[in-house]
């Protein structure tokens, strides 16, 4: 048996090398990467945390907050409940999204909750905008699918730890790096489910729209899309719940939220604490499942 680990393919090495490469050669992508999402990361957290503000007399630099910072919360709150009437016309779901967005200000999480809805948020935002595009090109190209498959399976079976060397190497600490971690682990659910949900439509469907003159685009828009939106909610409701699960980790990168107290708890053996964090990343878990819940009818 020497032989074989005395000759060992080089995986390790030839990573590193290409990890150095893409450092070396690459620096100004991963700059303007980490530009754009700081900028965005930025932006969400404000919105969550900070009042609107307005200018205030003849001096640029005077602002004047539309509401008082205390009421920031409650305002937050109300939108987010009026966002779940929309979605869901149910005064159960927003009553829960009341409570636990009241319970987390009880606790005082509130913070905490926002940074980590930020992550959330961003997460989205990328992963959804990468991954539908490409589960419909999937659906549309089996071909593509085949390729993409062992991808996609080695991206979520992959340990998340790993994803976190490259995310510091290329993006330094910070939310950054955490949320470049949770995009790779996250992304593959939204590709898989819009490529279910537009493979699956009915070929009767499909038929009776190009028998009516239908072009690729009509029958993408107004046929395919439309019955794969479920899954397509679905591939959204994943990313939240996956991208929560990241938290945690990403703290360990540099990323705030509710993963830092779940870190300082587990150094300092703090039982109390850990569950209490904990508890809260549930709440928020619950809130974003229920308000985003879509059946087929």
């Amino acid at each position: 048996m020497d032989w074989l680990t005395e000759n060992k393919i080089p995986v390790g090495a030839w990573a590193g090398g290409m990890f150095d490469w893409l450092q070396d050669n690459g620096a100004w992508f991963f700059d303007s990467v980490s530009d754009t999402l700081d900028a965005m990361i930025d932006w969400v957290l404000r919105v969550l945390q900070e009042p609107p503000r307005l200018p205030f007399g003849s001096d640029e630099d005077q602002w004047v907050a539309l509401w008082p910072v205390d009421l920031h919360p409650f305002i937050v709150t109300a939108v987010f409940v009026a966002l779940t009437w929309a979605l869901q016309r149910s005064w159960k779901v927003c009553l829960l999204v009341a409570l636990g967005f009241l319970f987390i200000l009880n606790q005082g999480y509130w913070e905490e909750t926002t940074e980590s809805l930020t992550l959330v948020l961003s997460a989205c935002i990328v992963c959804m905008g990468v991954g539908v595009p490409i589960g419909i090109a999937a659906a549309h190209r089996p071909k593509l699918y085949a390729w993409l498959r062992p991808v996609l399976d080695l991206m979520q079976t992959l340990p998340t730890f790993v994803y976190l060397i490259p995310a510091i190497v290329f993006f330094g600490i910070g939310m950054v790096p955490g949320l470049i971690a949770t995009v790779i682990f996250v992304v593959p659910a939204p590709i898989r489910l819009t490529h279910l949900g537009v493979v699956s439509t009915p070929t009767a469907l499909l038929e009776a729209a190009r028998a009516f003159g239908a072009t690729d685009r009509q029958v993408l828009w107004k046929v395919e899309l439309p019955y794969a939106f479920p899954q397509i909610m679905a591939g959204l409701n994943q990313t939240i719940m996956l991208s929560l699960s990241m938290v945690v980790i990403a703290a360990l990168v540099g990323a705030d939220g509710l993963g830092v107290p779940v870190v300082r708890a587990l150094n300092r053996v703090d039982t109390a604490l850990g569950f209490e964090s904990g508890f809260i990343i549930v709440v928020v878990a619950i809130m974003l499942d229920r308000m985003l819940r879509v059946d087929r009818k």
